[in-house]
């Protein structure tokens, strides 16, 4: 059957695709081997966004050093932003939230601080940043992207008392 390399719980593109169950989940958790795997798949993509696993165990995230041509290539596709996007929501059902938040924050950066990637933009604040698990984390990447936005007026993805308060 066709399987995904990334797999949900809900349905994708590929119509043929079932989603994951609850029960699938917890035995892919539970095997070191697929873990390891998936671990790996991961790492593939992000080299293939022109990104390095720096950290297995934190989830901390570097640009490759073929960054500036692949990110040319994340700037032209806008179809690498759902890839990206079903990426994080996998690693979320997997356990991975650690992942998550270091892959958004990597995102929110490139876009908002360095703007590498001004195409990426609305997908990571629009999509990337809400599938974050942890609501905790999940405010403090707002914040953060708050912070950096421009101009700060124009920020609309979180209550402005709110994050004028927040710490």
């Amino acid at each position: 059957f066709p399987f995904r390399l990334f797999p949900l719980r809900e349905h994708g593109m590929n119509f043929r695709a079932k989603p994951l169950t609850c029960q699938e989940i917890e035995a892919f958790k539970k095997s070191h081997k697929v873990m390891e795997r998936f671990v790996h798949a991961y790492e593939l993509m992000l080299r293939f966004y022109g990104i390095i696993l720096v950290n297995k165990k934190t989830g901390e995230l570097k640009r490759a050093e073929n960054w500036s041509e692949r990110f040319e290539n994340l700037n032209r596709f806008s179809h690498n932003n759902l890839r990206i996007t079903r990426i994080l929501k996998c690693l979320g059902e997997m356990g991975y939230e650690h992942y998550q938040v270091q892959l958004v924050k990597f995102f929110l950066r490139e876009t908002l601080v360095e703007e590498t990637l001004p195409n990426v933009k609305r997908s990571a604040l629009d999509y990337f940043l809400f599938t974050v698990r942890s609501r905790r984390k999940r405010r403090g990447l707002v914040y953060y992207a708050w912070q950096h936005f421009k101009p700060r007026s124009g920020f609309v993805w979180g209550p402005l008392d709110k994050l004028e308060e927040y710490r």
